[in-house]
């Protein structure tokens, strides 16, 4: 039986919202690599905050704008999940999404505020908005599918290497 097909329990949906919370930071390879933080991850919103490194920059001190698109794909995803009901399915993809550059965006890290806007059985939205310096320099819109079930929900995540 699969999950889609039952009904979960609040403790079983709180423990899902959990092990994606620490896939968002941990199991997600890029997420990884770029260093990812969640700082806030709740039914209503998201926090990701994404510090500067010299590898995400297009000039000196400003983060490339493929990786703030990134970080915005991965707030409004954090966003629909984190408030997402499980029984209707766990395996999340990007659909769309459109990205609006406002201002450079300036070190020592872009901060990502996501909500997710408008919940549909299987289409969700999400608005987000990135701010580095204490000012937006970016905002987006993603819209994800969920549906069916994603393999290995529940499994354990490793902990970050400390360096």
């Amino acid at each position: 039986m699969t999950v889609a097909a039952r009904t979960l329990t609040d403790q079983e949906q709180r423990e899902r919202r959990a092990w994606f919370r620490a896939r968002w930071e941990r199991g997600v390879a890029f997420n990884r690599l770029c260093r990812i933080r969640v700082t806030r991850w709740e039914p209503d919103g998201v926090e990701i905050v994404l510090p500067y490194a010299e590898t995400l920059s297009a000039h000196e001190e400003i983060f490339h704008g493929g990786v703030i698109s990134a970080l915005i794909d991965t707030a409004g995803a954090g966003a629909v999940i984190a408030g997402h009901d499980f029984a209707n399915g766990s395996r999340l993809s990007t659909v769309s999404m459109s990205v609006q550059y406002l201002a450079p965006a300036r070190g020592p890290e872009a901060v990502a505020y996501g909500r997710c806007v408008r919940r549909g059985r299987r289409v969700h939205f999400a608005d987000v908005d990135v701010m580095t310096g204490g000012r937006i320099c970016a905002r987006g819109q993603v819209v994800v599918t969920i549906s069916g079930e994603r393999p290995g929900v529940g499994d354990p995540i490793e902990p970050l290497d400390e360096e």
